[in-house]
């Protein structure tokens, strides 16, 4: 049986089969998934969507359907990829605060600019919007695209859709395929229509000269672009880098007391940025790079934003203004990255680019819609040339059909003058029979005439239909012929467009000047930093702490003094370092509660424990000896954990491995390390070698089998050192002094 298969077996390299398969991959993803064509400036999902609505007849002065619906029918016959990702291309066709112009009209929850989703498409409903009507789908029924078979062949569907203004500019696309991703920003319809017009009347416009129109990008949101000198370069290039703001406004209260409200924010906002927005102003205050702020407040409606930051009095607002814009998202960076399909294959795009192709592409659909006119014209005046002619020899037509045995004798007669066997009056109309000579279709019309036709009115209403047909020929064939007459089409096409749709501009466009913050320098002071049992922090100033020293000290796991400039290193069993800005800890009265560590460190409480904390600048001073439960020790330079990095790695560690203890060697004479068999091993502090915070360490103890260290303790000359072992006191000091890596003893 293998023998029979042999022939049918192709042997190939492993490594070729892989690199074909994942560039046709790639290929399917870059053409038929994730980037627009730049023809019509939409992916294949919205091609279909829109596509999908007009065929059902979902018309903007239509009721709404459900979504549900649409998005089931675009699924099964045009799109098998899952219902979620297309309600979402339809949902953001929807969104007028995504999109500068908003391609299908919704009816129900479509979602919010601060990140709430649509409501699922069971309860939502949509129709085309008249700009989607008129300007991306019109003139389907005319042959003016080629369309191709669906997914099984059992449809048809558009390659691309017939749009009359370069919709890839208007609505902007933002898109990941595989190794490469787009990023166009949206545009004001009436200037890159007015750049469209341009192009149009002088070929070889500049992109600068096109500037003259677009000026840049326009968001839906608003906001101030602030790079105006570098647009050129980006539309030029198509890639780039836009810097937006958010609108601020000031309002002057009673008192002294100030409002900042930002009534726009940066297009790269919409979604869960506001949140976040309001968030990071928050931290501002808590970490005390601000102490301006009273409140904040979200105000924003269905009426627009109005987020309002309410100051104290004496505010610096212009330095507090840029301290936002420098500290949170409310100036920020869209990335241009003009990349479309063109020719079938992905390519980045200018201005001019994207302007010469939907302008060439039009043409192309002009071209085929009016030789289609024109076509169909040429039909109608056959067909209206035999009726006028008939209508002057109507006597002789109903005398042949009379005369005839069936249709077709009688079509015979009216086509090729054969007069055979069809019975006449006289000879004379039998001879001016013999004369017809109507075209196939002339006949077929002039048999099927109804008789009320004939009525004088009905032949002067021919005989003006004739002449509008004459009229639309000469008119079709100047279209054809003459680019001028075609380009002049298309700009009335684009005129019309225009004034239905235009709005006027949202984003403003300026050369702004960089944002310059000072922050008020913060006066230095002695500070102890308080860590309770629960994982609750805080800071209080020296007096205060001296007045409830006691308390401190019964109610806390960790005290320690700093700098409120300094920061606090927290080591945990897991072997990390976790440190924390004293800045950001909240500081306040003795009994303020504080906040839980987790929220101002990476430190996770769920996942690890803090077994010693000190501040930076007293390790700075000394040495720390590391201790693990499976007997690994070392000794570190505390100057090996002076980090910029919020968290780092404080030792390595073995598989299963934690560490136990963790101490500053100030006045340790001996070290004592205590198994959980009850084994203790006393030795010389000294016998730990240093090594750095990358190394594992020396064995300190030889443990048996499962045996794990316990306990670890610390011993300074003759001091009083007896502890508890289940209920038996040890005294560590009577313990003998051993030699490190030893197995230990039990203690009697």
């Amino acid at each position: 049986m293998a023998k029979q298969y042999e022939d049918r077996i192709i042997k190939t390299e492993y490594s070729e089969v892989m690199q074909k398969s994942y560039i046709d991959y790639a290929m399917s993803v870059i053409v038929a998934r994730a980037l627009p064509d730049v023809r019509d400036g939409l992916k294949p999902v919205q091609r279909r969507v829109l596509y999908d609505m007009n065929e059902l007849g979902i018309k903007y002065d239509k009721p709404h359907r459900k979504s549900a619906r649409i998005v089931g029918d675009t699924m099964g016959k045009y799109h098998p990829h899952g219902d979620s990702s297309i309600y979402e291309a339809l949902v953001v066709m929807s969104q007028d605060f995504k999109k500068g112009l908003a391609l299908i009209d919704g009816h129900g929850n479509f979602g919010n600019i601060e990140g709430d989703g649509a409501a699922a498409s069971r309860y939502t409903e949509a129709r085309l919007a008249k700009v989607a009507q008129d300007g991306i789908l019109a003139d389907l029924d005319k042959d003016v695209v080629d369309f191709v078979p669906n997914y099984d062949e059992s449809e048809k569907e558009p390659s691309v859709l017939p749009a009359k203004f370069p919709n890839l500019l208007v609505n902007g696309s933002e898109g990941i395929a595989v190794g490469m991703a787009t990023n166009i920003p949206p545009h004001n319809l009436a200037e890159v229509i007015d750049a469209t017009k341009a192009y149009i009347r002088d070929n070889d416009i500049s992109t600068e000269s096109l500037m003259k129109y677009v000026k840049g990008p326009d968001f839906p949101t608003g906001g101030i672009i602030i790079n105006k000198d570098e647009l050129p370069e980006i539309y030029r290039t198509g890639a780039g880098k836009v810097k937006i703001r958010g609108k601020v406004e000031v309002e002057n209260l009673k008192g002294g007391k100030v409002n900042v409200v930002i009534t726009e924010i940066p297009y790269t906002m919409i979604g869960l940025g506001i949140g976040k927005f309001l968030m990071d102003v928050a931290a501002l205050s808590e970490n005390k790079t601000t102490t301006d702020i009273i409140d904040i407040s979200n105000q924003s409606s269905k009426d627009g934003i109005r987020i309002v930051i309410e100051l104290k009095k004496d505010t610096d607002v212009d330095n507090f203004i840029n301290m936002l814009y420098k500290k949170t998202r409310l100036e920020d960076t869209f990335g241009v990255n003009m990349l479309a399909i063109c020719g079938g294959r992905p390519e980045t795009l200018g201005l001019r680019d994207i302007i010469k192709h939907n302008v060439d592409f039009q043409f192309e659909v002009a071209t085929r819609k009016y030789t289609n006119l024109l076509n169909k014209e040429k039909d109608k005046k056959e067909i209206q040339e035999g009726l006028i002619r008939a209508c002057n020899v109507i006597d002789l037509i109903v005398e042949v059909i009379r005369g005839s045995k069936d249709r077709a004798m009688a079509k015979n007669c009216l086509v090729n003058g054969v007069t055979d066997g069809i019975k006449f009056k006289s000879k004379v109309s039998e001879i001016q029979a013999a004369d017809f000579n109507f075209t196939e279709r002339q006949a077929e019309a002039i048999l099927e005439l109804k008789l009320y036709r004939l009525i004088g009115l009905e032949i002067d209403a021919l005989n003006k239909s004739y002449k509008e047909t004459m009229e639309n020929i000469f008119r079709y064939e100047d279209i054809l012929d003459r680019r001028d007459s075609m380009a002049q089409v298309l700009i009335n096409e684009l005129d019309a467009i225009k004034k239905e749709f235009k709005r006027e501009r949202r984003t403003v466009i300026e050369n702004g000047q960089e944002a310059v913050f000072e922050q008020k320098k913060v006066e230095e002071m002695d500070v102890v930093f308080l860590l309770d049992r629960f994982g609750y922090c805080r800071t209080v100033d020296n007096p205060a702490f001296e007045r409830n020293q006691e308390a401190a000290l019964t109610e806390n796991k960790y005290l320690i003094s700093c700098k409120n400039t300094g920061k606090i290193c927290l080591f945990t069993n897991k072997g990390n370092l976790h440190t924390i800005k004293a800045m950001d800890v909240p500081f306040g009265k003795f009994r303020d509660k504080g906040i839980p560590v987790d929220n101002i460190s990476n430190y996770n409480s769920s996942e690890e424990e803090i077994i010693y904390a000190a501040s930076q600048s007293e390790l700075n001073l000394y040495r720390l000896v590391f201790i693990t439960k499976q007997a690994n020790a070392k000794v570190v330079s505390g100057g090996e954990f002076d980090v910029a990095k919020r968290s780092v790695a404080a030792t390595k560690l073995m598989d299963d491995d934690e560490v136990v203890s963790v101490q500053v060697l100030s006045g340790i004479s001996y070290i004592v390390l205590k198994s959980k068999n009850g084994f203790y091993l006393k030795f010389e502090i000294s016998e730990i070698p240093e090594k750095k915070k990358t190394a594992v360490g020396v064995r300190a103890m030889k443990l048996a089998g499962t045996d794990l260290i316990d306990k670890v303790y610390y011993l300074s000359g003759m001091d009083n050192a007896i502890i508890d072992d289940d209920g038996k006191s040890v005294d560590l000091n009577a313990i003998r002094v051993n030699k490190r890596d030893g197995k230990g003893s039990k203690v009697k």
